[in-house]
């Protein structure tokens, strides 16, 4: 008698689910896993950090050497993209970078969910530190900013295609921002799954094929570990970025 294995879709673990429903006057106020990883993942980067910080040596021991090594790369990027003015800012970069890589990570974790690998999150995270640079850059030069779009020495008869085409992609940031994070993890999360089931499915069939299956099977940690590099690198570059376009608004370039 044939047995059936039931493989589900690679699409699957990227399904938002409500955990613990609850409205206000027809709003969705809902507890879904999507933000219930993004508390998980605040919290353990707020627990990190106090462990930290908790019985300070000289000679750093593990929980210091790893928040000290990830400081020393958030600082340099800070430092070498922003110089002394970065100062101000650097908290708000900190934590960003901090909450980006905490949630690309704990998304590596089987049966959990990985909360960038929604295009609603990393937007809505891109378009608020869109409008909060506008905000600064505003606020720092006053109307003076909106020559960011008009270069200085523009013939009159081309300024109005000139501002068009400076202030779409001006506005393309935000959606560069948002889509490379996005597609990075969905992407990589989705290889991971359907290399995954294709070595369950071989192992499920037996006889010669269940041996093959270790070749699918290497392949798939080895995966895992560019995942996991992956998954640092795009915190880090979503950081990076952020600082590159604050500064671009603070010196006008």
């Amino acid at each position: 008698m044939p047995t059936h294995f039931t493989i589900s879709s690679p699409l699957e673990q990227f399904e938002i689910v409500t955990i613990l429903p609850f409205s206000i006057s027809g709003l969705n106020f809902s507890l879904t896993n999507s933000s219930l990883f993004l508390i998980l993942a605040s919290l353990l980067s707020i627990c990190w950090t106090s462990l930290s910080f908790y019985n300070q040596t000289l000679i750093p021991n593990n929980w210091q050497l790893v928040k000290e090594s990830i400081y020393e790369v958030t600082a340099g990027m800070v430092e070498d993209n922003l110089g002394p003015k970065g100062e101000f800012y650097f908290p708000f970069i900190f934590t960003l970078h901090l909450l980006l890589l905490y949630c690309n990570l704990i998304g590596m974790i089987p049966y959990s969910f990985t909360v960038t690998s929604h295009i609603v999150f990393t937007f809505a995270l891109a378009l608020s530190i869109f409008i909060g640079i506008n905000v600064i850059g505003i606020q720092t030069h006053g109307f003076k900013f909106f020559a960011l779009f008009l270069p200085r020495g523009v013939p009159l008869t081309i300024v109005p295609l000139l501002i068009t085409i400076e202030f779409l992609s001006y506005i393309v940031k935000v959606f560069t921002l948002s889509i490379r994070l996005f597609a990075n993890m969905t992407s990589g999360h989705t290889l991971l799954k359907i290399i995954a089931g294709f070595a369950w499915t071989m192992l499920s069939a037996g006889g010669l094929l269940a041996i093959f299956h270790l070749i699918p099977l290497t392949l798939l940690l080895a995966l895992i570990g560019l995942e996991l590099a992956i998954a640092g690198l795009q915190a880090y570059v979503f950081t990076l970025l952020t600082c590159i376009y604050l500064n671009d608004v603070l010196d006008m370039h």
